[in-house]
């Protein structure tokens, strides 16, 4: 038996992939459902390896790609790609992120408007990145807690973990010393005469910021990062930013319902990439915040690889590391 403090985004990823290679698990989880107690539901779901690399090592781009075909599994991709536009006084932004970033193709005016009508005359250039896609965060963890269920894992929720466990995948409350909170602050819209059908990033040169689409007519607007350990509700001005930019992409976003205002802290530790961490003889997965749903897949096989280690892997020959 595999014992799993926490039943977010990290210890489900594990736990799904220690059950496809035979073993038993139990996941404690403090919350009362999926994903209920998990910062994991104020991501964007932005599974955009080649945008990440503007920023990120070329890793997080090689392994971040393999990301598309272990979510289908699971739960609904949506393959339409990226689009990254900027506002004309900021044409230098989008010029630096395309000579950082691989994958994307110029776009002009009229083939903006014949990826998103709804963007038609706004904005003069873009960049596409074709082969990337989106989920929904909260939907896909529903998902894949069903399927570990599925697949015979237990997850006993409202239950305090044992002290010792064989992986911690609690984020901020591990004890890891290396971890710092990274902000993520989000709202979600409601916008009926709308409609955006891929991920868009709007590039600003303090905090780019992206616009991600959801069921009818609903989209979720955060910051790529927000330095910051506070735990209060969102700012009067990062809501602003937040709101101005929604409007910014369109103006109609101005008419919009505020469905849902939220902040949480995700674990980071110095250089933004997730880790395997082994402290008092526990093995611990975290710092998946900027990337999470992107590298947990990745992340999840290779602490199942650690934990499980005499179980054959015909995967093994195709993974890096």
């Amino acid at each position: 038996m595999i014992t799993i403090a926490g039943a977010g985004l990290a210890g489900l990823a594990t736990a799904y992939e220690l059950l496809q290679r035979g073993a038993e698990v139990t996941l404690f989880e403090s919350g009362s459902a999926p994903g209920a107690a998990s910062v994991a539901r104020y991501a964007g779901g932005m599974l955009a390896p080649f945008c990440e690399g503007e920023s990120a090592e070329e890793e997080v781009v090689t392994l971040g790609s393999r990301a598309f075909e272990w979510w289908a599994k699971i739960t609904a991709v949506h393959r339409r790609g990226t689009l990254v536009v900027a506002p004309p006084r900021d044409r230098a932004e989008l010029s630096r992120f395309a000579r950082r970033t691989r994958g994307h193709q110029l776009v002009e005016r009229a083939e903006i408007a014949e990826l998103e009508p709804a963007l038609s005359g706004r904005f003069a250039t873009g960049l596409f990145f074709r082969d990337e896609a989106h989920l929904d965060p909260r939907r896909a963890i529903v998902d894949l807690a069903q399927m570990v269920e599925t697949l015979g894992g237990q997850i006993l929720y409202e239950t305090p973990a044992p002290r010792q466990v064989d992986l911690n995948c609690t984020g901020m409350a591990a004890p890891l010393s290396a971890l710092r909170p990274v902000r993520g602050e989000m709202a979600i819209l409601h916008c009926q005469e709308v409609n955006i059908r891929r991920t868009l990033r709007l590039l600003h040169p303090r905090i780019p910021l992206y616009l991600v689409p959801r069921d009818d007519h609903h989209f979720m607007i955060g910051a790529t990062m927000v330095e910051s350990s506070s735990t209060r509700a969102p700012t009067l001005r990062a809501v602003n930013e937040l709101l101005s930019a929604a409007f910014a992409l369109h103006p109609a976003f101005g008419e919009a319902s505020v469905v849902e205002l939220g902040a949480g802290l995700r674990p980071a530790f110095a250089d933004n990439l997730p880790r395997l961490v082994e402290q008092d003889g526990v093995l611990h997965l975290n710092g998946l915040y900027r990337h999470g749903f992107l590298l947990a897949p990745e992340m999840a096989h290779r602490a199942a690889a650690k934990l499980r280690p005499q179980s054959a892997d015909i995967f093994a020959k195709e993974r890096i590391g």
